[in-house]
């Protein structure tokens, strides 16, 4: 079955859908083993991860010459079910409005119904920018290859918002190198050798989360780490949450460690104001989570176990300057716009593409000035 862009997407038939397959696990997963062929068309190869939604894996696609595809696999529970189906309605829109794939988002080759699973093919692609960092010890990524990695993000999530969409799920698991080949380098500062990825082109996948404008907007939102103030203060969210998350994913790729390491709701807003300074007054006062503030001021304790560790984890965000050459205050000048508290200040995508960050990518040798269709107050 080919990818249907027609404006009605029918799913499969109830029937189906209820069938339980003597091939599923009790937790709703496909058991299969390498080799097998779905679909009289594709031959699992290998797994290539696992999530709670089911498992991806590494296919060969006999209707397509034998060519390495990747395969969704979502677990034979309704609920999954129904967010593939979200999930495929999104990835509809982008084939139709991306025909010629120039937008960095993975594109859908492809999906059908297994026996209850709902399988989503894709193209191959390689190491999340995640994994990467972890097989290479956590060493940050040169700052002009985080340049290029942001330029390409930026450029995906700006296209995903003229659509109406917001991806509300961004971290580095789910940015994926299409291709990780490295080579070795020395660092003499590490005294140790390091990987370099060779090629920096990427693209944004998973978009089960994504949401289009018209959607239900769930309360709670985005991985942990990288979730922006106005979901935790129960604001209601929309565009500008997404570049929350980026901001907090290039400090990762910048650092080599995660900006907010925090699981808990009080902390994660202390974190912030070690980092941003205080939670603006406005955003207190709207905030349905009042328990989290005393006297407009967030009721936290510096002394207690919690602020000690705050206080040592955190630091005021330029402080993690790893240079003050001009690329690098550049660069800490867009996180400080992309981690704006409030969501009307922040700066949009299409304004972090003309960023003077991103010049040499744009205009190499140019002088580095703001482009004046850029508001700088955004």
């Amino acid at each position: 079955m080919q990818v249907d862009l027609s404006p009605h997407f029918t799913f499969f038939a109830p029937l189906v859908i209820d069938f339980v397959s003597s091939r599923d696990a009790e937790n709703g997963h496909l058991i299969y083993e390498s080799g097998d062929i779905l679909e009289d068309r594709y031959e699992i190869v290998d797994t290539l991860g696992e999530g709670t939604f089911g498992k991806v894996v590494q296919c060969l696609d006999h209707s397509r010459g034998g060519s390495q595809i990747a395969l969704k696999i979502i677990r034979n529970l309704e609920k999954y079910r129904e967010a593939a189906q979200l999930e495929i309605n999104v990835l509809r829109e982008i084939s139709e409005k991306d025909p010629r794939n120039r937008h960095h988002c993975v594109q859908m080759l492809d999906w059908f119904n297994y026996y209850g699973h709902v399988c989503i093919s894709f193209e191959l692609l390689s190491l999340s920018t995640f994994d990467f960092l972890k097989a290479n010890n956590f060493l940050p990524y040169p700052l002009n290859q985080i340049r290029h990695m942001a330029h390409q993000i930026c450029h995906a999530v700006s296209f995903l918002h003229e659509n109406k969409l917001t991806h509300t799920d961004l971290k580095p698991e789910n940015i994926l190198f299409v291709n990780s080949d490295y080579s070795l380098i020395y660092n003499p500062e590490k005294k140790c050798s390091e990987r370099r990825i060779n090629d920096t082109t990427v693209r944004l996948v998973d978009f089960g989360s994504a949401t289009f404008d018209h959607e239900h907007h769930s309360a709670v939102i985005s991985t942990r780490h990288y979730r922006a103030p106005e979901v935790i203060l129960e604001l209601g969210w929309s565009y500008p949450c997404d570049v929350w998350s980026i901001g907090c994913i290039l400090f990762e790729y910048y650092e080599g460690f995660t900006l907010f390491q925090t699981h808990d709701n009080k902390e994660h807003l202390a974190m912030m104001e070690r980092i941003q300074g205080p939670v603006p007054q406005r955003m207190i006062q709207r905030s349905r989570k009042q328990k989290y503030f005393h006297h407009g001021r967030l009721d936290w304790n510096e002394c207690s176990k919690a602020g000690r560790y705050v206080k040592d984890k955190c630091k005021p965000l330029r402080k993690y300057l790893l240079s003050y050459g001009t690329e690098h205050l550049q660069f800490f000048d867009l996180l400080e716009r992309m981690l704006e508290y409030e969501p009307s200040n922040r700066i949009s995508p299409s304004c972090i593409l003309c960023h003077p960050f991103f010049l040499p990518l744009i205009h190499p040798g140019r002088s580095q000035v703001w482009r004046n269709s850029c508001d700088m107050s955004r």
